[in-house]
């Protein structure tokens, strides 16, 4: 399993890497290999306010569905349609291919979530 250094995760394996004000949003390794192959990606549309732990959209593969939540709260600034597009991305590399991008409203949020070590030692 791939952890990288420098980003936050969730308990339900989102991750976060912060940029000034900005927030990129995907999903771990751990939550792809989880799923399998996945086939389908929703987002959500670029404007839409999301508080820390809303969903931000859904994964699907040809094992199950899955929702995926918003670590953190903010405005959406930009949809990764790459992603959307084929969402095999996300089996292929999970932290190149982030989903979403927003506006943080608290950086304080980010206390809430867990290091690169804290997640490891939560998915053993």
């Amino acid at each position: 399993m791939k952890i990288l250094e420098g980003l936050y995760y969730s308990k339900n394996h989102e991750w976060v890497k912060v940029e000034g004000d900005k927030a990129y949003v995907g999903i771990t390794d751990f939550a792809q290999h989880s799923l399998g192959d996945i086939v389908y990606a929703e987002l959500p549309e670029i404007g839409t306010v999301l508080s820390a732990g809303d969903t931000l959209g859904t994964v699907e593969s040809v094992k199950a569905a899955s929702d995926v939540y918003c670590p953190i709260s903010g405005k959406v600034v930009e949809v990764n349609q790459s992603v959307a597009d084929d969402p095999s991305l996300l089996n292929s590399d999970p932290y190149e291919n982030w989903m979403i991008c927003v506006e943080m409203n608290d950086k304080g949020e980010l206390d809430q979530l867990m290091s690169p070590e804290e997640y490891r030692d939560f998915c053993n």
